[in-house]
């Protein structure tokens, strides 16, 4: 006979495994209406097999550089075998250690965090997480909900490790991860972080990375108040690996006494390199997804279908451009300002006030803050209270970006001092574009001055009217035309007015060469030869050439009365230094999509503008103005007023072709330098054309503008990798206009030997 203790402890054993049972039951009634899509829809064997992320399209240079990036999200996928083995062991050690043995739920871990109730760690595996990432909203603060979400993770983690390996399950964890700061994917967080990519990560970065998975604000190593919170954490990764047999004690103990250190390298649309480029290349590849569909009709959309873009920037070369615009318009800037502190019309001349006032309210009507308020409907009363009331900003300097507090409306003062410059660089043989920067810096001034900008040429148009001669009439650098003033009459090229353009500083006298006269810009003997030739056959080879800007057929464009593009100017200018042949610019060589299935690839297009034996002498022509002409500082140590403003002597021994100009009033100055390989043209000058030197020693072209060529090219030849020419350039078979004068200059023909006489 049964006792009553007894059958109360019947009782108790009846329960205990009828909860168990029961429990046990109802987790696999709740994971078979998770798996037949009773708490919401899963993925298909398609979503599984191609995951729906948004993939950043990259922007790839000539030298397999990634120089930017179209995104919604900043992640570019990468595969295992990218992944260092510091970085996976980190990973395993630290979120989940029993990662090669389970299936895609650590059962194991389960039942531990049911039991300390989570106290000691959450029970998710890896591939939970990735489950999570890819298919499942945030945890939801409802346990019922959340017990939902959790049933659909573990559903789709087994799916998940039933598809894909154990590497590529780890490879797609890795790539789904938000590290902020716009690093989607550990590609972008090792780039963002340490400036580098993900298989170069040392054990130290890697825990760092690790270390944030489980909180990337919390955790984070750029954010001042969390770093002693990364460090920490950072240090738990060490201990796990240790645990776990990926470092020894000792390895783990001195890597714990290292400070917290990161190369915080943001990629934002206006940070890195090449931003102005990357800007013009988004328009161009708006119109391309448009006129390329997909098969299914289609457009592809750049900022979520990891498109790669290779261009024809070499990286190299795009940096040492910025370098060298930096450089040199940092400097040229200070004698401005010091300039201007006299100027009490600063940073304008010429300009009465009620022009200048007219100046300012079109750049407050164009500025960001002023579209944004009038967006949100703020009448023009309260816009101007806004932009007349003090607040605190960062601006720009030279120095780094300066806090201070100015109205929006002093900014605009500000900003409005500053000078601009633009830098192109184009191959001649292939078209590609190697170097592009469009400004000073694109966070604060986005107008690019390579593409978008069109200023007055000035006497860089002047080798366009020298070739028409050379390549129509045989006119040869030797032969010799008057240096006296030039008129051409009323009416002749429909002109209203008789036309006699004067030299700079009034010199004249005597014969003077061709070669000569290129080299020290004299106007009249441009104007001579211009009537010769009659201007719609300069406009006619300027626009094979390559110069799509309109142009008045006047004989005032030999003086460069002409507004152009850098871009255009160079490109052009490209076709002396390649045998006469136009090639016109390219900027992309190939577009893939992100399984590296080619889309389009791009060749260059050409066309014949001149002979060889006209590209020759043009060539030899343009050697003269730096042998002898407003170029010669490329050559020696020159003294002047100017030469601080200039940097130290650049003693170029090679030959070089190139031509200065500036323009009225100093507005504009340029320079277009070329050796056999390379041509590259500079700008240089205020956003409003009222915005100048006052005096031509700082004004002119040589000063403005040719020092950033010669460091850019100092950088250049520097860098024997990229095999910049210093050949002489490549004489014809056959040559039957005379290049070689054999003249020796006057010593009192100081006119020669000075640079400011370009107009």
């Amino acid at each position: 006979m049964t006792t009553k203790k007894e059958n109360s402890f019947k009782k108790y054993i009846i329960w205990f495994w009828s909860i168990v049972l029961g429990g046990f039951l109802l987790v696999v009634l709740l994971f078979f209406t998770a798996s037949i899509g009773g708490f919401g829809a899963l993925p298909t064997f398609e979503e599984l097999e191609n995951p729906q992320t948004n993939l950043a399209t990259e922007v790839i240079s000539s030298d397999g550089v990634t120089i930017g990036k179209y995104a919604v999200e900043n992640r570019t996928p990468i595969k295992f075998k990218e992944l260092p083995d510091n970085l996976v062991n980190a990973l395993i050690a630290t979120e989940d250690e029993r990662y090669y043995d389970h299936s895609g739920i650590d059962f194991r871990g389960t039942a531990r965090a049911v039991i300390k109730m989570g106290s000691d760690g959450g029970a998710s595996t890896i591939t939970q997480q990735l489950a999570k990432n890819l298919f499942t909203k945030r945890a939801s603060r409802n346990i019922f909900k959340r017990i939902a979400q959790k049933m659909k993770e573990w559903v789709v983690a087994v799916k998940l490790e039933r598809q894909y390996t154990k590497q590529e399950i780890i490879a797609m964890y890795f790539n789904t991860q938000d590290f902020i700061f716009n690093a989607v994917g550990i590609r972008s967080a090792a780039r963002i972080y340490f400036g580098k990519e993900a298989k170069e990560l040392d054990v130290q970065e890697a825990a760092i990375l690790v270390a944030m998975l489980k909180n990337p604000v919390l955790y984070n190593p750029n954010i001042e108040k969390f770093k002693k919170n990364s460090l920490s954490r950072r240090n738990v990764v060490f201990s796990q690996m240790t645990k776990n047999g990926y470092l020894s004690k000792r390895e783990k103990d001195s890597l714990q006494l290292l400070p917290l250190k990161i190369n915080y390298t943001p990629e934002s649309h206006s940070d890195g390199y090449a931003t102005y480029f990357r800007t013009h290349l988004q328009k161009l590849m708006r119109d391309w997804v448009k006129n390329n569909p997909k098969p299914n009709g289609e457009e592809y959309d750049i900022f979520r279908e990891g498109l790669k873009i290779y261009v024809t920037i070499d990286s190299r070369m795009q940096q040492y451009a910025e370098e060298a615009v930096k450089e040199h318009m940092a400097n040229l800037q200070s004698y401005f300002f010091r300039e201007q502190k006299r100027n009490r019309t600063a940073p304008f001349y010429d300009l009465e006030k009620d022009q200048i006032r007219e100046s300012y309210e079109r750049a407050k009507k164009n500025s960001e803050r002023y579209k944004r308020l009038k967006a949100v409907g703020k009448s023009t009363k309260e816009i101007n209270e806004i932009f007349n009331t003090k607040t605190e900003m960062k601006v720009f300097s030279w120095k780094g970006l300066r806090d201070t507090v100015m109205t929006p409306m002093d900014s605009i003062k500000y900003y409005k001092h500053f000078l601009r410059s633009g830098l192109v660089s184009i191959e001649p043989k292939t078209g590609h574009i190697k170097a592009w920067v469009g400004g000073i810096d694109n966070k604060h001034f986005k107008y690019d001055a390579v593409a978008q900008q069109k200023r007055q040429v000035g006497s860089t148009f002047k080798p366009f009217v020298y070739a028409t001669a050379i390549d129509q009439l045989r006119k040869s650098p030797c032969d010799k035309l008057p240096n006296t003033p030039y008129t051409i009459p009323k009416g002749k090229y429909g002109i209203p007015e008789e036309w006699t353009p004067r030299n700079s500083q009034e010199k004249y006298g005597g014969m003077m060469t061709l070669k000569d006269a290129l080299a020290t810009s004299t106007n009249v003997v441009t104007a001579n030869l211009i009537d010769q030739v009659a201007p719609e056959n300069v406009v006619r080879l300027a626009k094979a050439a390559g110069i799509e800007t309109e142009i008045q057929a006047n004989p005032s464009i030999a003086l460069g009365a002409v507004d152009l593009s850098l871009l255009e100017m160079t490109s052009a200018y490209s076709t002396f230094a390649n045998k006469g042949l136009r090639v016109n610019p390219m900027i992309i060589t190939r577009i893939e999509d992100k399984n590296g299935t080619i889309l389009k690839n791009f060749v260059p297009q050409t066309q014949e503008v001149l002979s060889e034996e006209s590209a020759y002498v043009i060539l030899k022509l343009l050697e003269g103005v730096t042998e002898s002409g407003s170029g010669i500082r490329l050559r020696s140590e020159y003294t002047s007023a100017g030469k601080a403003a200039t940097g130290f002597p650049y003693k170029f021994t090679n030959p070089i072709g190139g031509k200065t100009g500036t323009t009225q009033n100093q507005s504009d100055g340029w320079f277009m330098g070329i050796v056999p390989n390379l041509v590259t043209g500079v700008w240089t000058g205020g956003e409003d054309r009222a915005t100048h030197f006052a005096g031509i020693t700082y004004g002119q072209g040589a000063t403005m503008s040719l020092p950033t060529w010669a460091l850019y090219m100092k950088k250049c030849y520097a860098d024997k990798n990229l095999k910049i020419s210093k050949k002489e350039f490549e004489k014809p078979e056959n040559v039957t206009i005379t290049v070689d004068c054999n003249e020796k200059v006057d010593e009192d023909k100081t006119i020669i030997k000075k640079s400011d006489t370009d107009f």
